[in-house]
């Protein structure tokens, strides 16, 4: 029996998956990677450390990509958490898991995930080919017939598109797959950066950059509407704003900015305490240190850096009495505590979005196989597809998962 010849474009997460599985399963694999070293994606992952997946269960796991998520209970049922960390104990990586359900490298360097799969793709034969970008895929009648490098055509009878998205493109990711999709007749939804910092109206006060607040609820609203609500972590940029609480909401920002639509952002400093609870605190501040100035006073309610803010935006002067607030002014303040406002402006591009949105039209692909339903031979896997969860380990998870499909299959 001849044996397949399988090439998989992208030594990312899901191509390094795919191209093993491809080779366990009897195939001759060739994976090209455009860069002169693959995964330098997962390298640079989760600060250095990367988040490989999450403890969540299968339900809730799917939900952290929306009404997209659903695509993926086909790979998730066959290659799933449990799964991906028993591969990684049996290659000898000790993994940890952390707050939020996040698993990690126990050593704590992402290099080492791209060390267990370089060591296990030797075992398997897997012809690795570096600085080797693709520039043409062959097809003839709707069949996979091989690849169009710059180092010349290769034949074979099947290949994996695994380049990526359009983030982080320092790494690679530049959004050919993309292109050579399209060029087979594949639908793009249109990309656009997410999990991406946003930019605020008139930039940040300069007293904030660098602040990073704990405990918040953000809410974020569309012309107007709130379209969700989120508890966590924010940090303050010199232009706007990030953290695990923006990322996961830029998305709906993201997309209701290119609609043209007005959005912007509450901020809840005081999430924990309802407004009755938190007026009936100020009262006992007031009351308690009513001979201390109004600015003081703040320093006992929020971090030094927005005091100057507070006062800016309440328009209470920093040196009034506590005792002399007025219930009119404390009401300023109150509602200023639980509903700081943003305007959101812009957000920054796609060499700062941790993921990419869009990408092929998953109507377009067997969630059952991975394979393109409109070449045959032609599979794809991870972020060349349009789908996108939260921070977290969702995303890695996603590409390792239809990565092993995708090889699994062939």
């Amino acid at each position: 029996m001849k044996t397949k010849t399988v090439i998989i474009i992208g030594g990312g997460a899901a191509g390094l998956m795919a191209a093993g599985q491809a080779a366990i399963g009897g195939s001759r694999v060739i994976l090209l990677e455009k860069m002169k070293q693959p995964g330098r994606k997962i390298c640079i992952s989760g600060k250095g450390r990367c988040n490989i997946t999450n403890s969540a269960v299968t339900e809730d796991f799917i939900e952290h990509f929306g009404k997209n998520g659903r695509f993926l209970r086909q790979a998730f049922s066959r290659f799933f958490a449990p799964e991906l960390l028993l591969f990684f104990e049996k290659h000898g990586l000790q993994i940890s898991l952390e707050r939020g359900g996040r698993y990690f490298p126990t050593s704590g360097k992402a290099s080492d995930i791209l060390k267990v799969f370089l060591a296990w793709l030797s075992t398997l034969d897997v012809d690795i080919r570096k600085d080797t970008p693709v520039t043409n895929i062959l097809v003839e009648n709707d069949t996979i017939k091989g690849v169009v490098t710059k180092h010349g055509t290769l034949l074979c009878d099947a290949v994996i598109v695994a380049t990526g998205g359009a983030s982080y493109p320092a790494t690679g990711s530049t959004g050919d797959g993309y292109t050579l999709l399209k060029t087979l007749g594949h639908t793009i939804v249109p990309i656009r950066p997410a999990l991406v910092p946003l930019e605020i109206r008139n930039g940040i006060h300069p007293d904030l950059a660098g602040l990073e607040l704990r405990n918040i609820a953000v809410q974020l609203f569309i012309d107007g509407k709130k379209k969700r609500e989120l508890f966590g972590e924010l940090h303050f940029l010199k232009y706007g704003v990030s953290g695990p609480t923006i990322l996961t909401l830029s998305g709906d920002a993201v997309d209701g900015l290119r609609d043209g639509k007005h959005v912007a952002l509450h901020i809840d400093l005081k999430a924990a305490l309802d407004m009755q609870k938190l007026d009936a605190r100020l009262i006992r501040d007031f009351e308690k240190r009513y001979n201390e100035d109004f600015q003081t006073v703040l320093r006992g309610l929020l971090p030094a850096q927005l005091v100057p803010l507070c006062l800016e935006q309440t328009a209470i002067t920093a040196t009034r009495m506590a005792g002399d607030i007025s219930k009119k002014e404390r009401k300023k303040l109150l509602h200023w505590l639980k509903g700081l406002r943003m305007e959101v402006s812009g957000y920054r591009s796609f060499k700062e979005a941790i993921v990419t949105a869009g990408g092929v039209d998953l109507k377009e692909v067997d969630p059952r196989t991975m394979e393109s339903k409109i070449v045959s031979g032609l599979y794809l896997a991870g972020e060349v597809l349009d789908l996108q969860g939260n921070t977290g380990g969702y995303n890695l998870q996603a590409a390792f998962s239809t990565g092993w499909l995708a090889g699994t299959s062939i």
